[in-house]
């Protein structure tokens, strides 16, 4: 099931609004990649600002966005030079076609069981082409982002309507390396606030080098940060960049 706060189009239009382009931030990272790739599909592309952005910058080559939320797909639609499709990688067909694929915003922590994450990645696996590549990221569980998911850390964003619209979250529960929570919106004028439950996995180093390698993946370089560090044990997120085994 979709996230109420992905598929709710008022919701989905506050996204680009809490997660901007920062520069030396994720999309910063991504976007050389994606540059570099003649055929790329961003899957979760959401409101599809990463691809948005390459086409800005010139890439002319094939830019495919994937994603299971209405509301998110919905603003990916309004750029009409770049091909969106609705679904999940269970729904597609594709074979051999990327030389990149992509996963950003923390979208790899929704495979939260073991065969889901098997499915995904075999799938990936099967619209690379030979040289391609595997560029996400995940959340590094030693870090402990949850942590800091409280509403004492609640930000405040401006709607397209001039709203203040107040977003905080709460995590309902921690179970090796499973998190459930809640996020919450509420804007100035709104009849009632709107909530959204997400549940993500927390994967070590480890084992997500052992489901890649299940899926025929291996690594060819890995980063703690959106800088380009090395990763370490203490590394806020775990940035990997795959390729199809030999």
């Amino acid at each position: 099931m979709v996230d109420h706060a992905y598929s709710d189009t008022r919701l989905a239009g506050l996204y680009d609004l809490l997660n901007t382009w920062e520069p030396g931030g994720d999309l910063d990272f991504y976007l050389p990649l994606v540059m570099s790739a003649k055929s790329v599909l961003d899957v979760g592309c959401g409101t599809g600002a990463l691809l948005r952005g390459a086409r800005d910058a010139g890439h002319t080559g094939r830019l495919c966005g994937l994603d299971p939320a209405p509301g998110m797909l919905a603003r990916a639609r309004k750029r009409t030079d770049i091909e969106w499709v609705l679904g999940d990688l269970a729904s597609v067909t594709w074979a051999h076609e990327f030389d990149l694929v992509v996963m950003t915003g923390h979208a790899f922590q929704v495979f939260v069981s073991d065969d889901e994450l098997r499915a995904s990645l075999a799938k990936i696996r099967s619209v690379l082409t030979g040289g391609g590549r595997f560029a996400f990221e995940t959340r590094n569980p030693a870090a402990r982002a949850w942590e800091r998911w409280t509403p004492a850390n609640a930000v405040e964003v401006t709607d397209a309507s001039g709203a203040v619209v107040r977003v905080w979250h709460d995590v309902e529960t921690v179970s090796e390396g499973v998190v459930t929570f809640t996020e919450t919106f509420d804007g100035a004028g709104w009849a009632s606030p709107e909530t959204s439950r997400s549940t993500l996995r927390f994967l070590d180093a480890p084992s997500l080098e052992s489901f890649l390698s299940d899926a025929g993946l291996v690594v060819d370089e890995q980063f703690g940060d959106w800088l380009g560090n090395p990763f370490t044990e203490t590394s806020p997120e775990i940035i990997t960049i795959a390729r199809p085994a030999r």
